[in-house]
């Protein structure tokens, strides 16, 4: 016995909310990708409204943060006032804007934040066994933001390879 075709919309609905939830981001943001993902048209907030069970405001404020991830884009229809929505399909194109986005200022002045520590507790303070602990946790951050850095710039510059490209070398590399 098949499973009936909204089921298994259904599910796939739930399942990317459950991942872009793991994620850190809202489950709503996920199941509007996933209905958005399913449509061979573009949709209007309406019908994503009626398709997810969120609220209007929430898809709203769900879609305009897809979109600023590059995840989702805005279309019309002529002689139609509504805006329409559909989804990247270019998952590697959806990656380098993600990765784009760590770029903003809110990261960079994070970044710094830790930096600044590090030089002051590596100047030196009272409290010689605590310091280096502390010393030693936030070198640690500095590494882990150091790498995510190095991974952002690397995935943006292999945009200049092309997709198929890099495709081929992953492929290679299994």
């Amino acid at each position: 016995m098949s499973t009936p075709l909204p089921q298994i919309k259904q599910e796939f609905t739930e399942g990317l909310s459950q991942i872009s939830r793991f994620w850190g981001f809202p489950k709503g943001m996920g199941a509007i990708f996933a209905v958005l993902y399913l449509s061979s048209n573009p949709l209007s907030l309406d019908e994503i409204v009626e398709q997810t069970g969120l609220t209007k405001g929430a898809v709203s404020t769900e879609v305009r943060a897809l979109a600023r991830l590059g995840l989702v884009h805005r279309s019309s229809k002529l002689a139609d006032r509504k805006d329409y929505y559909e989804a990247e399909t270019d998952f590697y194109k959806s990656i380098r804007s993600i990765l784009k986005e760590r770029q903003n200022a809110e990261f960079d002045r994070a970044v710094k934040s830790v930096r600044e520590t590090l030089a002051k507790l590596e100047e030196g303070t009272s409290y010689p066994e605590e310091r280096a602990f502390l010393v030693e946790r936030v070198k640690a951050l500095q590494a882990f933001f150091d790498a995510i850095d190095s991974l952002a710039r690397a995935v943006i510059r292999l945009e200049k390879l092309g997709f198929v490209n890099v495709e081929k070398i992953l492929g290679v590399l299994k």
